[in-house]
């Protein structure tokens, strides 16, 4: 076991930062402790590793997280504690002109996008949810975890598992995926990604317009798969989830009093260059929306490449 506590001198919204990378209700890859404390299993460059992290809030230091790894990859996972918690981010950076953003901002002073490193962590279930309804994605990311990851290491919450090595991905079957609902074209997408895993993994050294660029270069990668990617991995402020269903509406009703296109929203967001995601995140978190009397949205439509 491997531990450490490290000293913010600012206050993180642990919860909020850690949580984009659960993907779903029973995530094996990802739990909360009867103590509060989040879980992760991880494929690190130097094997698995169970992270768990545990904090409280001084108002005199800001936030104290105490963290214990184990695996062969826990020492990498403690030594990249801070830059998951957002060490690297710059919030300080973000002036909104909008009232609704700087409000939010403030309100939401703990919120820090994270930097956890992992390419091909944030990719697989990326992919995963590209034009399929949010269970049916979560649903197989759990099977494929349960059927090809390994038991997490050290006293993780029962169940946790460690997701597949790029070989394991590149391997699965035509017919293991199609047992976890996962179409053709996806399983090449991810099998094509695993394959050149070791050059992903460096997208996280370049700057965001570089990474999207490596990012979409391969078949199957869109802008909004890129960006979902490199918000987790590479900790990007910028990276707008173009071609989200409801990503636009929000914004557009938080900032402009209406629902939006892509493009609009894109227009909305503009003032806030280097932090447009940012930006997208507070308008998403300050529930702005239609009036009670106007049509209601669908729960969840299909997500675009």
């Amino acid at each position: 076991m491997v531990e450490r506590q490290w000293s913010a001198p600012y206050v993180i919204d642990v919860q909020s930062v850690l949580a984009v990378h659960r993907r779903g209700y029973g995530d094996p890859a990802f739990a909360v402790d009867g103590t509060g404390a989040i879980w992760r299993a991880c494929r690190t460059p130097e094997g698995a590793g169970t992270l768990r992290v545990a904090w409280r809030s001084e108002r005199s230091l800001g936030t104290v997280v105490a963290a214990a790894g184990w695996g062969a990859g826990a020492g990498w996972l403690i030594a990249s504690l801070p830059a998951l918690l957002g060490a690297d981010d710059r919030p300080e950076d973000f002036t909104p002109a909008h009232p609704l953003l700087r409000a939010m901002a403030h309100q939401r002073a703990g919120l820090r996008i994270g930097k956890s490193w992992l390419v091909l962590e944030s990719l697989v279930p990326a992919v995963l949810e590209q034009k399929v309804v949010g269970k049916e994605a979560t649903r197989a990311w759990r099977t494929l975890l349960r059927r090809f990851g390994e038991p997490a290491p050290g006293p993780a919450p029962a169940g946790m598992r460690v997701p597949p090595g790029p070989r394991t991905w590149a391997g699965i079957p035509s017919w293991e995926w199609h047992k976890a609902g996962v179409e053709a074209v996806r399983a090449r997408t991810i099998a094509r990604a695993a394959r050149v895993a070791d050059q992903l993994e460096h997208v996280v050294t370049l700057p965001s317009a570089q990474a999207d660029r490596r990012l979409r270069s391969l078949a199957g990668i869109g802008v909004w798969t890129s960006a979902e990617v490199r918000q987790r991995a590479c900790g990007d402020a910028d990276a707008v989830s173009v071609g989200d269903y409801h990503l636009p509406a929000h914004v557009g009703w938080a900032l402009a009093g209406r629902p939006v296109n892509d493009a609009e929203m894109l227009e909305l967001l503009a003032p806030y260059q280097g932090h447009r995601h940012r930006a997208s995140l507070l308008a998403v978190m300050s529930g702005a929306a239609p009036p009670r009397r106007g049509p209601r949205n669908p729960a969840r439509d299909y997500r675009a490449l």
